[in-house]
């Protein structure tokens, strides 16, 4: 009878692991949870470099891309500012706009002014969103202010283009005593050429905060488009604007 129970007994006890032949399984899943932490932690660090990568790619860089979506490749583009097109080196369209603060020629009907008007001098354009904006009608003003400074830059002729009818740009000009000619763009055919309407809060409907710098030769020496995004600005210190110049002539 004693040896009965005996072999009983050991039939019916569990084995025990031997040292050295391998982990029982209350090891092995103590191992398993020890180790989850550390996969899910890498899975996520991947994930998130992915998606980071992914972000970089389809963001745009604000100091080279124009808000059309195309690259400049010279015109000293900062963070400030977008270089459009017709870029630096092209010729710039030649256009022929009403002048909203010349004497009316006889018959009522408003002066004209053509760009090439201007051949063998150096022409500063300036696109702006026009009425409603009053930084824009400050800007100028200092401008206007800032008669030795334009000089200094080789600016020969300074001109404001907006859209608007003729009367309330006058009007406008009037009122804020301004006298630099105001060329009025009404359907926006001139911006167009230029894109300059491709640079503001409003749209493709007004003109954005755009300076084109055009040469005795009729090519385009040096452009600034503020308006656009992040930013949309809407008026340049005088200053930072000749430092602007400056800086994109001698980049391109």
């Amino acid at each position: 009878m004693i040896a009965n129970r005996s072999k009983t007994r050991s039939k019916n006890t569990p084995r025990t692991t031997r040292a050295g032949s391998g982990r029982g399984p209350v090891a092995a899943a103590r191992g398993h949870r020890s180790r989850t932490p550390w996969v899910v932690a890498a899975v996520v660090v991947v994930a998130v470099g992915v998606l980071f990568a992914i972000y970089r790619s389809a963001t745009p860089s604000t100091a080279s891309t124009s808000a059309t979506g195309g690259t400049s490749a010279t015109g000293g583009a900062s963070d400030r500012y977008a270089v459009g097109t017709p870029g630096v080196g092209a010729i710039a369209p030649d256009f022929a706009l009403p002048n909203a603060t010349a004497p009316a020629r006889p018959g009522g009907q408003p002066a004209t002014v053509r760009l090439s008007d201007y051949r063998g001098k150096t022409v500063l354009l300036y696109f702006h969103e026009g009425l409603g904006c009053q930084p824009c009608w400050n800007q100028i003003r200092d401008l206007q202010k800032a008669p030795s400074m334009l000089t200094s830059l080789g600016v020969d002729q300074f001109l404001t283009i907006t859209s608007g009818p003729v009367d309330l740009v006058g009007q406008q000009m009037r009122d804020d005593r301004l006298t630099v000619p105001a060329l009025v763009d009404t359907d926006l055919a001139v911006s167009k050429q230029y894109q300059a309407n491709q640079y503001g809060m409003m749209g493709t409907d007004r003109d954005g905060h755009s300076f084109i710098l055009v040469g005795p030769d009729g090519r385009i020496q040096w452009r600034a488009d503020y308006g656009g995004q992040p930013n949309y600005t809407m008026y340049v210190a005088p200053d930072q604007l000749a430092a602007d110049l400056r800086a994109g002539r001698k980049a391109s």
